[in-house]
């Protein structure tokens, strides 16, 4: 597991455009929230993405990015954008090397049955590539306001 004070293990992937997104390219300029989900147009994974897409202009106040990783393809990513008009970044992990380096694939119970995949998980990263927030199995609802706020505050220290 990641903890409060780790560096963020650096990424490069692609959006639903194919476009390479690093965090790199926010360290010293923005503050990113990283979040990472289970799967594309799903219930859980819908409401968090449009919560966080509802809150865009006020984390762009706060000079945060956010970023959301899944293990989908990039045109499952497109067509999830598009159906739900989001504009968060949505990056694919199709070989999971992120999501092994955030610690958030492991094996889960669903219906009694157990199997591995993504554990909900948020983490944000300060200016210094630290990471300031990791919080794993997130429920949805409700949770890009918390993040904003812990963000928000963060900004002001």
């Amino acid at each position: 597991m990641l903890h409060l004070g780790d560096q963020a293990p650096r990424f490069s992937l692609p959006t639903a455009d194919m476009e390479q997104i690093t965090l790199d390219q926010f360290i010293g300029r923005r503050y990113a929230v990283i979040y990472f989900y289970p799967k594309d147009d799903t219930p859980g994974c819908t409401i968090e993405a449009l919560e966080f897409t509802d809150l865009q202009t006020e984390f762009e106040q706060a000079h945060t990015e956010i970023i959301g990783i899944s293990r989908d393809s990039c045109a499952s990513h497109g067509a999830f954008r598009d159906k739900y008009g989001l504009t968060v970044h949505l990056l694919s992990d199709t070989d999971g090397d992120v999501c092994d380096a955030y610690d958030v694939w492991r094996e889960k119970e669903v219906h009694g049955v157990k199997r591995q995949g993504i554990v909900r998980s948020t983490f944000i990263v300060d200016l210094d590539g630290i990471i300031r927030y990791a919080l794993y199995d997130v429920k949805p609802k409700g949770h890009a306001a918390e993040v904003l706020q812990f963000v928000c505050n963060l900004a002001t220290t």
